[in-house]
């Protein structure tokens, strides 16, 4: 019996999908135009990093030919020498969004096709009873923003009148999202985590996929942080995934990041949350140490998407990307006979892209391991197949959406 490692690159999508139009998001290629930048000398950052995008791993398991695959072109720098090492290729998402939780469950095999509820770019963005109810519930003076914002900006433009009032900053985005930041030590985090439970239930009817709470440090003098306790009170999916499956049938799961979030903590096994990427990572590779025969490890690295893609970011992108790759080593050297490892992502989040939102982009597909063989897999209509392929790596049962490429 074999195990499985799958980690998702959170927005390194590789070209716009091709239903990219209808999102605003056509002409988007995070990972093209973050190669294109730093070829042309705009990734570099004193102290960070400087020239080319270096990936030369991930190039060699193919990233640059899937990236071409979706895009028609290979990044620069991004060729591999020789034949890639493993199965390469692009994966289109057909669920109605460019948000995290939609892009995961269809990743496990769950395509949500109707919509999302969204909030109104207009101010105020949240239904008056929406708020009036939250405010009533939640015992609070009022509430701060109401509004579409970035999340760093929005904490600094109101974080002090929060400290003075006590009022929290709740905003949105074009996700289907109910953000409610909150001073860690003057609010309280646990109170901030009891509020976003009552939006939770009071976002439900409006079918907001996920509540979101942000809190941060730090005062006016001196600025403000938002800390590493952000917690997701997502929807449960509405059917079978991947990790349903391994639970029914008594396999080990570990999740790593915020899996466990965005699967409501349904099916998730032993859950590890450490922190930025390179932590997370360590927690996957340790837990594959002694991960039984039949297992599966399931690791988000999130940073992309929150420290560098949001903030539009291109030398801070660029260099996490090169630290991960740094790591792929580690990862070959960490998989044993029979295992197989995933490398793919959720959605996009071009940093070079008007606004500050996720981007309709399609993902690699990067699947490896002693004994895959060297070959495209071309492009996947759907991110299920992913979870298809690693059910029937894993000898799984599996009646959900996609189709094995292996």
């Amino acid at each position: 019996m074999a195990r499985a490692l799958l980690i998702v690159l959170d927005s390194v999508g590789i070209g716009g999908a091709p239903d990219a139009a209808a999102y605003g998001d056509e002409g988007s290629d995070t990972l093209g135009h973050i190669a294109e930048a730093c070829a042309a000398g705009r990734g570099d950052r004193t102290g960070l990093r400087a020239g080319p995008l270096r990936l030369p791993h991930l190039a060699g398991l193919g990233l640059g030919l899937a990236a071409a695959g979706a895009s028609g072109r290979v990044p620069p720098n991004l060729a591999p020498v020789g034949e890639p090492e493993g199965a390469y290729g692009h994966a289109v998402e057909t669920a109605a969004g460019k948000d995290t939780p939609s892009g995961h469950w269809e990743i496990t095999g769950l395509p949500m096709p109707e919509p999302w509820g969204h909030f109104p770019n207009s101010r105020p963005a949240f239904p008056v009873a929406l708020t009036a109810a939250l405010i009533a519930e939640g015992g609070l003076p009022g509430i701060l923003g109401d509004r579409h914002a970035p999340g760093v900006a929005i904490i600094d433009e109101l974080g002090a009148e929060h400290v003075r009032t006590g009022k929290p900053i709740c905003y949105t985005s074009a996700d289907s999202v109910f953000q409610i930041a909150a001073h860690q030590e003057t609010f309280g985090l646990e109170r901030l985590y009891a509020l976003c439970m009552t939006a939770r239930r009071l976002c439900d009817p409006y079918r907001v996929c996920r509540v979101i709470a942000r809190p941060f440090v730090g005062s006016a003098e001196a600025g403000f942080r938002r800390t590493g306790n952000r917690k997701d009170f997502a929807v449960a999916p509405p059917g079978q995934t991947l990790l349903d499956r391994a639970q029914a049938e008594g396999r080990a799961v570990v999740s790593v990041g915020k899996i466990g979030d965005i699967f409501a903590h349904r099916a998730t096994g032993r859950e590890i949350k450490p922190g930025a990427n390179a932590a997370c990572l360590r927690a996957g590779l340790d837990a594959l140490e002694d991960l039984p025969e039949g297992g599966l490890i399931f690791v988000n690295l999130v940073d992309f998407d929150t420290e560098h893609g949001h903030r539009r970011d291109v030398p801070g992108y660029a260099a996490e990307l090169e630290a991960f790759d740094a790591r792929i080593p580690e990862i070959l050297s960490a998989l044993g006979p029979g295992d197989l490892a995933v490398i793919t992502a959720d959605h996009g989040n071009d940093p070079t892209w008007p606004g500050t939102d996720h981007t309709r982009e399609q993902v690699p597909v990067l699947a490896f391991g002693p004994g895959i063989a060297s070959r495209s897999i071309g492009r996947r209509d759907t991110f299920a197949d992913i979870g298809a392929t690693l059910a029937a790596h894993l000898g799984l049962a599996w009646d959900g959406a996609g189709r094995s490429f292996l």
